[in-house]
């Protein structure tokens, strides 16, 4: 059974940093290309950021600069950090592990940045 379990949302400040991660479990982690997408309330899901399983990474140009991701393949876990947040960055990030014509999906988690 294959599992994508996101953590670390939350609220934060305009100008803070959060980091989320995403730990996989049934999937053979190392050859799948992990990413981070967002949905604000009324728009389309974007893909945030992607990491490939030679370590190369894609971002959104809104985010380039701004947030990192990475994975461990070891702990099966994918991160994006996440500095110098906007509240345009406020969304429901979702990991996601693609390979081929498999795909899978985590749950969400809220991040949420407002003073």
């Amino acid at each position: 059974q294959v599992q994508l379990v996101e953590s670390g949302g939350g609220l934060v400040q305009p100008g803070g940093s959060l980091s989320v991660s995403c730990a996989a479990s049934g999937i053979l982690f190392r050859i799948y290309t992990m990413g981070w997408y967002r949905q604000a309330p009324g728009k389309q899901c974007e893909l945030v950021a992607a990491i490939t399983s030679d370590m190369s990474t894609h971002y959104v140009d809104s985010v380039a600069g701004r947030f990192t991701i990475s994975r461990d393949n070891a702990k099966m876990t994918v991160y994006l950090q996440m500095n110098s947040l906007k509240p345009e960055d406020t969304a429901v990030y979702y990991c996601n592990a693609n390979f081929g014509a498999r795909e899978y999906w985590g749950q969400g988690t809220q991040v949420t940045v407002s003073s």
